[in-house]
């Protein structure tokens, strides 16, 4: 007779548990390219008081024991043929794909890790009401791939600090992806966007129906 009670008292604990485990609290979502740019908040840009040196960077990396800073994990982790890391984290060797300007690169002094939303754009954006420590996390974000991109020197000193309203990459092929990475970036961190950034947004959107958006809010 216990044991059946015991029994039924078990079976009434698990009833009352939850069915479902609950969704991540930063779900990522996919979004068609021209919804996603629908979804960009508008705002009035702003770059009165803006500062570089506002947004600590290179720091240590995801893994500080490593000896390499973002600048050379972002590189590492976009090689096509992996570079000789020696001391220092020095980098010999190598191979990237520059997709901006569809160029080959064979060595890391050739490139430069672009911010695919470029810290005064998104000073002007939203990122100046932020603290230190979130604009530190912005410029060396690697929790999303469109974050940080390695690409020739040549093509991000030609974007330098231009929305897709002033600056798209050389390469028309690569506009459906840049458009779509632009606007991750922006969602993910909740950065705004202009008038004159949003119908450029929309008018390359409309040329790319097949692009999607993928993108996870910045913790």
């Amino acid at each position: 007779m216990l044991k059946a009670v015991l029994r039924g008292l078990a079976a009434a604990s698990l009833a009352v548990l939850p069915l479902t485990v609950p969704a991540p609290a930063h779900a990522a979502e996919t979004l068609p390219l021209a919804d996603a740019v629908a979804t960009l908040p508008v705002g009035t840009e702003s770059r009165a008081g803006y500062d570089r040196d506002a947004f600590r960077h290179w720091n240590a990396g995801t893994d500080p024991s490593d000896g390499c800073n973002t600048r050379a994990e972002v590189l590492l982790s976009e090689a096509v043929e992996p570079p000789v890391v020696g001391p220092g984290c020095r980098l010999t060797g190598g191979s990237w794909w520059s997709y901006y300007d569809q160029v080959w690169v064979t060595a890391a002094s050739g490139l430069d890790l672009d911010h695919m939303v470029p810290l005064a754009e998104s000073w002007d954006s939203g990122a100046s009401a932020w603290t230190a420590q979130r604009r530190e996390a912005y410029a060396n974000d690697q929790g999303a791939p469109a974050s940080l991109v390695a690409v020739t020197a040549r093509s991000n000193r030609s974007k330098a600090d231009q929305d897709p309203a002033q600056w798209l990459p050389p390469a028309t092929e690569a506009h459906c992806r840049y458009v779509a990475e632009w606007v991750a970036t922006k969602l993910r961190w909740e950065l705004t966007a202009d008038e004159a950034e949003l119908a450029a947004l929309r008018e390359v959107a409309a040329g790319c129906p097949d692009q999607t958006v993928t993108y996870e809010p910045a913790a």
